[in-house]
């Protein structure tokens, strides 16, 4: 797509970079794309800044007979404006969708049609109602993602910034989860519980860590950090940082083979069962 020369809004650029390059991509979409110029336009470009943007479309999303869009949207706008920080994080997860996935070529691209960004925003919402003691709001918005993205997240569950969920589906993350900054992860990837605890009885990922398509990780136990968990692993035991594991039950096979595996995205093995390096 050709980059217009100036769109409204450009004078944003210095201020927040990320909102000037969506609102030219999703321009230039609309002027190649005529048929979703109304829908463009509604979502991104009808709007002055980032937050209400990301606040319109979610809401536009989740909202159902029970809650609409309309009010759905105030809860967003009132977390984003008490909070700016959960729209900052927003900004760094749509540049860690765009950095590591391959299938990712414009900004725009996840706020509109990447629903493990989009799961991951409306968690954050839920995060915030659940902190400030709004728990059946956060337990709707619970409910919503995992009808509408096929994302079951507790909102009780703490998650960093620079954050990618690929393709998402089947995503599981307990209540008493932690996942640490800068962390990718596939889709079918569970952080649950072993079913015999009550209390903190879920999975602490580490910084940078890369969880494969399908892995498992079970009860409260650790993920150092730039750990990799090969797909379809069962992680019962602690990982130390900067190793991979692997199967059923996973065990250490061997180093990462890079410095940052959740930016890597290397999910390959060598013929020795070690890491591809």
């Amino acid at each position: 797509m050709s980059r217009p020369v100036e769109t409204p809004g450009a004078h944003l650029a210095q201020l927040d970079p990320v909102w000037d390059r969506i609102r030219r991509e999703a321009e230039d979409s609309a002027h190649a794309e005529p048929i979703l110029a109304s829908y463009l336009h509604a979502a991104v470009l009808n709007h002055r800044t980032f937050e209400s943007a990301l606040a319109y479309h979610l809401a536009e999303e989740l909202g159902n007979k029970q809650a609409g869009a309309m009010l759905l949207q105030q809860v967003f706008d009132e977390a984003y404006e008490h909070s700016p920080d959960i729209a900052e994080m927003a900004r760094v997860d749509i540049m860690a969708v765009y950095d590591r996935d391959p299938a990712c070529d414009y900004y725009v691209q996840p706020l509109m049609y990447f629903k493990g960004f989009q799961a991951l925003q409306c968690y954050r919402v839920a995060h915030w109602c659940w902190t400030r003691g709004r728990v059946a709001m956060a337990y709707h918005l619970q409910s919503r993602i995992s009808e509408a993205y096929g994302v079951d997240i507790h909102p009780n569950a703490k998650i960093g910034r620079g954050v990618m969920m690929d393709h998402a589906t089947s995503i599981v993350i307990g209540e008493t989860a932690v996942v640490g900054d800068d962390v990718s992860m596939l889709h079918s990837v569970t952080l649950g519980g072993t079913g015999k605890e009550d209390g903190d009885r879920h999975p602490k990922i580490g910084r940078g860590v890369l969880l494969g398509a399908g892995a498992k990780v079970l009860g409260n136990i650790t993920v150092g950090e730039c750990a990799r968990v090969a797909a379809g692993s069962v992680v019962t035991k602690d990982v130390p940082a900067n190793r991979t594991v692997a199967g059923v039950p996973a065990k250490i096979i061997g180093t990462t083979g890079c410095e940052e595996p959740a930016r890597a995205m290397d999910q390959m093995l060598d013929d020795d069962g070690g890491p591809n390096i």
